[in-house]
């Protein structure tokens, strides 16, 4: 072993000149004057190390003869309180030269906003905003941070050939542009003095019955969008959210995820507590239809919308019937197959009338009564009128379909466009949406010198400034006006709320418009329902250089003044609420807003009103995909298509889900991912019943004959034919739970020909209701369910601690074990009833002793005689798999519930008279297991809607 100098083995020798060499910095040896480059560098961060220092004080002081001196122990901590809080000012606080700045705490980079952070900002400074840069450089060149620049780059190859395709192409632009401006100067004289004033390009009529093409997009972004379509909000969502894969589009849209930030919890206080939530829902579909109005009302009623039927989600009340068919209402049901209903539901869609156009009936015709006349009024045509439908893109295609073929059999025919281009829409929710769209949309009405109808749908928006929930305004409400580009008033400012003493007239004004709603009288067509107009407001969209200019030209903190030649967007506003009752959470009873809009016309709106600064603080949040489905799942409202798998459109997402899960499965190691095969399920039986990355719908509603299981000598495995896989001998069959079931590509098949197998279907929520629904008397039965097996959409609550998962287990209660089903029963808490003492009823006074030991009593009871926990030896088992109801499609904790809830699905013909001989109120008791888990615990569940 070789030893140094000062007698340390593998040392280094103790001279003053020699220091340890770091990795990342290079420091050059010091020439013996003491001034030198590294010890600068050493002083530095010895002034950093102290600002960071925090001094402490032993507490040994306040300890004598072991008794603890109360006064010396608080003093300490006083004294290292201090401490800290003047350690962190230092910290924050650090000399670097002769500037102050914030060099402990946050670099250039992270003074980025949280959303738009990059790794690579840290090592390249034209990521940060330009008034940053100069700060980052001298960051990096402190701490010698790798940089690489545009010069210094060597060019790959496929690099070299896009730089020379580049400069060719720029040469190429640049002879067009000299060829075209040599063209123009040699134009004759005479052509330049003939001034004929072109007329206005007329919008070309939108194609009949045929599919629309997405629009062109820029030369430079054209190769991204093949396959897909970009929204109108990519750029900004793509900077700031996980987006769909590349070459994995959702319904042939890039659809942002999640952002990127954690937004779990923010998003559930935003949506219900303080501020609100935006999503860009350009990406669903709109259906337009034009034509007489019996046409179209046959037209729906032919697709199962049977406005006279409440089964099927219809308007029953004649009122609402004709404020829907008027356009003063907009409608959320469900629409079928042709002729198949109410076992081929294709998805819930979103139906909306135009306001028809007034003719006056007292005006008179010169010639009245005379031949021309007759024969005038004979080849006149009934009015025409205008429907929207909205529609899931995941169904699209399919509602496509229906529509144009009963579309073809009315008389006279109905017009189908395809609007998915055409329109675009945003939706918001949160006690904060209806402030941030106030400060966002203004129309164009309030601000001419004339005004508007007091009493017409763009004042009424204007007085809605103290509206915090949109469910509070009539159902299904809409408003329809025109608005000014929201360019000329960016960035948008706080909305100045009334005054304490002005607060209460302005609440009884807010009550008086929601109890009369004066647009059910006032409401005229709206543009949007005209092409030309949604057009025109595209085109006439001022550039942003054009924007900017106007906004340098006009005063000091004054927005531009309007011309004439800006744009009026169109829009339409629709209000929902949820269609389930609140239970707990604030977010459950909060209501959207629906915005219409023309799709050119997105992003200008859109960057406003994420810019909004609300009263309560903050902007309004963006959400993706993830958050739709957190927002619907904490209100208990089912998503579509990820809650209903009897669909078409939600068997392939079931199968995109499945094949997901299994990637997922397999790339864990074998240590460390569920072996199916050996979970412990039930008493003598191992393995997960069926796929357990899926829900196993093929397995729960195929025939009873082929439930049958036959176990090996070792008792474990299922020999169980699946339908479609070869039969093979169970001393051949193979030992691995992946090898036993289908592949991959049998699971999810390409989304054209993806059916839900063995005729599964779904009960919308209004027919599963009305299936479940008790007998109207003693004499007459319930309404028969379907005869092919048939889903219907559940909410589960737990009732003791514990959370679903996706693809959990449902099991009704033990119906052949008797023991078994008071074991589980016995799991239920009991409701605390407070007991009434004849004494006080009746006097009003009596002895309260047993009442004031009562809740003793009780604590002593719930402790000696507590039920068992999960784990335990006394635990029940789950039921067998005869007991198996369904599965859970979204399963977690409610933050707004403060519990365990999940949303699944349940065989129909499973739940109709299975109590098993239970009391009152056992019928929707089930038990609920998680895949490849072996605890159940027990629920409740209730249809959804």
């Amino acid at each position: 072993m070789d030893t140094a100098k000062n007698g340390k083995p593998g040392g280094a020798p103790n001279h003053p000149d020699l220091k340890t060499k770091s990795l990342k910095r290079k420091q050059p040896l010091g020439n013996g004057s003491g001034e030198t480059p590294g010890n600068a560098r050493q002083r530095k961060r010895a002034k950093i190390l102290d600002a960071r220092g925090i001094a402490t004080q032993s507490s040994d002081k306040a300890l004598k003869s072991g008794k603890l001196d109360v006064n010396a122990f608080m003093q300490a901590r006083e004294f290292e309180i201090r401490a800290l809080e003047e350690g962190m000012a230092r910290a924050k606080h650090v000399s670097h030269g002769s500037s102050w700045t914030k060099g402990l705490t946050k670099r250039a980079f992270q003074q980025v906003p949280r959303d738009m952070r990059r790794r690579a900002a840290s090592h390249n400074v034209k990521v940060v905003p330009k008034r940053l840069r100069l700060r980052a450089e001298k960051e990096m060149v402190e701490d010698n941070t790798p940089t690489v620049t545009v010069r210094r780059r060597v060019p790959s190859s496929h690099m070299r050939l896009r730089l020379e395709t580049a400069k060719r192409l720029h040469g190429l632009a640049k002879r067009v542009k000299a060829r075209k401006k040599a063209s123009k100067d040699a134009k004759p004289a005479q052509e330049e003095r003939s001034q004929v004033k072109a007329r206005p390009a007329k919008a070309k009529k939108a194609p009949q019955n045929v599919l629309s093409n997405p629009p062109r997009p820029e030369a430079k972004f054209r190769k991204r969008q093949v396959n897909k379509t970009w929204l109108p909000t990519h750029m900004f969502h793509s900077k700031r959210a996980h987006m769909t894969p590349p070459k994995s589009p959702l319904w042939r849209f890039a659809i942002s995820i999640t952002p990127t930030e954690k937004s779990y919890r923010p998003t559930h206080r935003a949506s219900g507590l303080r501020g609100a939530v935006a999503w860009d829902m350009s990406y669903m579909s709109t259906i337009g239809l034009e034509g007489a109005d019996a046409s179209i009302e046959g037209l729906l009623k032919a697709l199962g919308l049977d406005v006279e039927g409440i089964a099927s989600g219809g308007i029953a009340n004649s009122k609402m019937r004709e404020k829907w068919k008027t356009g003063k209402r907009s409608w959320e049901g469900w629409l079928f197959e042709k002729g198949e209903w109410p076992t081929k539901p294709i998805a819930p869609v979103l139906v909306v009338w135009c306001v028809p156009s007034e003719i006056p009936k007292d005006v008179e015709m010169p010639d009245a009564g005379t031949e021309g006349a007759v024969r005038k009024q004979k080849k006149s045509r009934p009015p025409r009128r205008k429907v929207f439908i909205r529609v899931h893109p995941s169904a699209f295609l399919q509602l496509w379909d229906a529509v144009v073929a009963v579309a073809k059999m009315q008389r006279p025919l109905v017009m189908v466009e395809d609007l998915r281009f055409e329109i675009g829409s945003i939706e918001i929710t949160g006690p904060g949406s209806t402030e941030a769209l106030l400060g966002v949309l203004k129309p164009v009405d309030t601000q001419r010198e004339g005004g508007a109808c007091p009493e017409g749908p763009s004042q009424v928006w204007s007085s809605l400034i103290s509206l915090t929930n949109p469910a509070s305004l009539p159902a299904n409400a809409l408003l329809g006006f025109n608005i000014t580009d929201p360019r000329l008033h960016h960035p948008p400012r706080t909305i100045k709320h009334p005054r304490a003493a002005n607060q209460t007239q302005v609440e009884e004004d807010l009550l008086n418009i929601l109890s009369n709603w004066p647009p059910d009288r006032t409401q005229s067509s709206p543009a949007i329902f005209d092409r030309h107009r949604r057009l025109e407001a595209g085109r006439k969209l001022a550039s942003q250089k054009n924007i900017n200019r106007r906004k340098g030209l006009a005063a000091p903190g004054a927005y531009p003044s309007p011309l004439p030649s800006d744009p009026q967007i169109p829009i339409l506003l629709l209000a929902s609420r949820r269609p389930t009752a609140p239970i707990r959470g604030a977010a459950s009873g909060q209501g959207k807003w629906t915005l219409l809009l023309p799709w050119k016309c997105v992003l200008p709106i859109w960057y406003s009103l994420v810019h909004y600064p609300l009263s309560s603080g903050g902007n309004p949040r963006f959400g993706g995909l993830q958050e739709i489905r957190q927002t619907a799942f904490e209100s208990g409202t089912p998503w579509f298509p990820g809650d209903y798998p009897g669909t078409r459109a939600g068997w392939e997402w079931e199968g995109m889900e499945r094949e997901r899960r299994r990637e997922e499965w397999a790339r864990r190691p074998k240590g460390r991912r569920i072996e199916w095969e050996s979970v412990p399920i039930n008493k003598g039986a191992r393995g997960e019943i069926g796929i357990g990355w899926g829900c196993d719908w093929e397995r729960l509603v195929q025939p009873s004959g082929a439930e049958g299981q036959s176990s090996d000598s070792k008792g474990g495995k299922k020999a169980a034919r699946r339908e479609g896989e070869p039969e093979l001998p169970l001393k051949l069959a193979p030992t691995s739970y992946e090898k036993t079931l289908p592949a991959p590509k049998d699971l999810a098949p390409p989304a054209v020909t993806l059916l839900p197998p063995l005729s599964i279907s779904h009960a919308p929520p209004p027919l599963s209701t009305h299936y479940l629904a008790p007998p109207p008397t003693e004499t007459l039965s319930a309404s028969p369910p379907p005869a092919s097996p048939t889903l219907l959409t559940i909410k589960l609550t737990f009732l003791t601690r514990g959370s679903p998962a996706d693809c959990a287990r449902i099991y009704r209660l033990p119906t052949t074990d008797q023991e078994l089903r008071k074991r589980w029963l016995a799991l239920v808490p009991g409701e605390t009833k407070t007991p009434k003492s004849k004494g006080l009823s009746r006097k009003g006074s009596g002895d309260t002793s047993g009442a004031a030991a009562h809740p003793l009593r009780t604590l002593a009871t719930s402790i000696l005689s507590s039920p068992p926990r999960a784990g335990d030896k006394e635990y029940p088992p789950v039921p067998p798999e005869q007991d198996l109801i369904g599965f859970v499609t979204s399963g977690n904790y409610n933050l707004g519930e403060g519990r365990g809830v999940g949303v699944g699905c349940l065989v129909l013909g499973k739940v109709i008279g299975s109590s098993g001989g239970g009391g009152k109120g056992e019928g929707r008791l089930c038990i609920v297991r998680d895949a490849g888990s072996v605890v159940g615990r027990v629920a409740r569940w209730e249809v959804c809607g």
